[in-house]
């Protein structure tokens, strides 16, 4: 009886089982010991992009990052047991300029070289077989095989490991958006609720026809051009020329503005700050010691505050003297001893540092339009206007380089909050609307078709109401303005709990006690992604990693030399596979019948 080939299944062919992949090959053993790995990708698209980089999506649409700044390779900054494997970054595999915002069919072909690289890499004796299926649901003991159940297929896949790793996904809607939807069937309107917008059916927006848009972040951009240029218009220099098909967009959202633009230039000269100083591991085993748990607002923002102004801070005196009124060494010392948000810290800072435009102040990069009134539609669309440009000027202006500062510590930060596993969706919105902004050509775009009409800007903390037979929204920016429309679009993506996820393997594994965080994540082993259930026991032989867990890395892809918290969390899920593998063969041989 010839013994049986391990097997493992890994849900999910994007970028994260990409990744995962390319680190089996990187820690295996060559030729790999024992029958033989079978190793199955269960995914309806293909393998490298999966659904969100899928290859068939308008040409329109770029990547919010530039070339430079994505990579899937490991480099010497990455803290991994594994193997460092260095590779091509975006820009150098495309022969692209690294500072170009390429088109997301340009990433997905990048995505599907890196899996096939991954795939040959792999030694002998591992074969990798892709199932265009979804995943239904996984059964089995913490002691025996998995059987993987697919659509469309009586016989399931059995696998001594499975590797969740299903990206962004589809979600019912709550209960608002639940109530939205009823009520524009009901009353002949449209509602588009959180989606993908590459996969909403934009068909159904009228051109010419108000349009209500809540959300005004990297979905709306997209939404955006799918509905400007998407639909024949175009841009010529600042000038925006429509072609008639457009629908007329009023968006607003809770904070009223865009994320703010991509930063335009490059770090010049002067050391970076070093980075982290407030907020590094030590700190995080301190609070992950606590033994009532820590509270983010409390306990952990302080220390993000402190990291980020000492960021900014160390780029301003040592790039920008000028524009200080002490040393450097003089005001590191004194901030070390200020409580973040503290009277001290504030006079300190005062005294220190000419303008007061160049004080961090975090509370107004986050919320600008707080207080703001404006008395007309007129005063309201130029004030935004402003905003914007203004915006982009400065964060293509070096001389505010105190801002690149921040965003490095902002992803100093991230790295290090992952190991605090889901600390709620507020710091990651921060985090998205100070760092993960559209590019400054989208941005110079928006004010075009603001200056043409065809968007129009509603303020923040913006209210729809469902009356009258129409949506109805209104925002206290500009109190007694009411805009009414017949279709109402929620441009953001659908929230990933575990509670209202489509995807039907991850709603059976919560019905039937895996762990979900108060964000209603997937909750996971920190070590190594380990499937936890509702007693805090970790399933040997399950894994998962990615939005849907709180083992979610930091944005979409990875800067080079950023030391990845999602190459971290990569190795160490495919070294427990291997070592659990390894342990299982040579604890005792397999027979076929298993």
């Amino acid at each position: 009886m010839s013994p049986v080939r391990d097997s493992l299944v890994i849900v999910g062919a994007g970028p994260r089982g990409t990744g995962i992949l390319e680190r089996i090959a990187a820690n295996a053993p060559s030729p790999y010991g024992g029958a033989g790995l079978d190793i199955h990708l269960v995914d309806p698209y293909p393998p490298g992009g999966g659904r969100v980089w899928r290859p068939d999506q308008s040409p329109l649409l770029w990547m919010n990052s530039q070339a430079q700044d994505v990579t899937m390779f490991t480099d010497d900054t990455v803290e991994v047991a594994g193997p460092v494997l260095p590779g091509p970054a975006l820009h150098e595999w495309s022969g692209r300029d690294g500072r170009a915002f390429l088109g997301r069919r340009e990433q997905s072909a990048y995505l599907r070289w890196v899996y096939e690289k991954a795939v040959a890499a792999l030694p002998a004796g591992i074969a990798v077989h892709h199932h265009r299926r979804r995943a239904l649901r996984v059964a089995g003991a913490h002691d025996t095989r998995q059987a993987v159940h697919l659509e469309g297929t009586d016989e399931p896949l059995a696998a001594d490991l499975v590797i969740l790793a299903q990206g962004h996904l589809d979600a019912e809607p709550d209960p608002e958006q639940a109530e939205l939807a009823a009520y524009a069937e009901r009353n002949g309107l449209v509602y588009l609720p959180p989606d993908f917008t590459a996969d909403s059916d934009l068909s159904r927006l009228a051109p010419g026809a108000p349009v209500v848009v809540r959300g005004f972040g990297l979905a709306f951009v997209d939404l955006m051009v799918l509905l400007t240029e998407g639909r024949g218009g175009r841009h010529e220099g600042d000038t925006y020329h429509p072609s008639g098909r457009e629908p007329v967009l009023y968006v607003g959202s809770r904070r009223g503005v865009p994320y703010h633009s991509k930063i335009g230039y490059d770090w010049g000269a002067g050391e970076r700050p070093p980075l982290p100083r407030y907020l590094g591991p030590a700190d995080i085993d301190g609070l992950l010691a606590r033994p009532g748990g820590f509270d983010f607002r409390r306990d952990v923002w302080p220390l993000v505050e402190k990291e980020l102004g000492f960021a900014h801070y160390h780029r301003l005196f040592t790039a920008h003297p000028e524009r200080t009124r002490t040393a450097w060494t003089d005001f590191d010392e004194k901030y070390e001893a200020c409580d973040p948000g503290s009277p001290a810290l504030d006079a300190l800072v005062a005294s220190a540092v000419l303008d007061p435009a160049d004080r961090l102040d975090l509370t107004a990069l986050d919320r600008p339009l707080s207080g703001v009134r404006h008395t007309s539609y007129e005063a309201l669309q130029d004030g935004l206007r402003r905003h914007v440009a203004d915006d982009l000027a400065r964060r293509h202006d070096p001389g505010h380089s105190p801002d690149l500062a921040v965003f490095l510590g902002l992803l100093s930060v991230y790295g290090q909050l992952v190991r605090l596993g889901d600390v709620g969706p507020w710091w990651h919105g921060f985090f998205s609307h100070l760092a993960s902004g559209p590019p400054g050509p989208r941005l110079r775009q928006l004010l075009a078709l603001s200056r043409a009409g065809v968007v129009r800007f509603l303020g923040a903390d913006v209210r729809v109401d469902a009356e009258g037979g129409v949506f109805r929204a209104q925002s206290p920016t500009l109190p007694g303005q009411v805009t009414e429309a017949r279709a109402l679009v929620e441009a953001r993506l659908p929230q990933p709990t575990l509670a209202r996820t489509r995807d039907p393997l991850l709603r059976a594994l919560y019905a039937e006690g895996a762990a979900s965080t108060e964000a209603g994540l997937l909750a996971v082993d920190p070590a190594d992604g380990r499937v936890l259930d509702r007693a805090g026991t970790a399933h040997p032989r399950r894994f998962a990693l990615g939005p849907h867990t709180d083992a979610r890395g930091a944005g979409a892809f990875t800067r080079p030399r950023t030391n990845s918290p999602t190459f971290r969390q990569n190795d160490a899920t495919a070294r427990a596979v291997l070592d659990f593998l390894h342990t299982t063969r040579t604890g005792g041989t397999r027979a076929a019948a298993q």
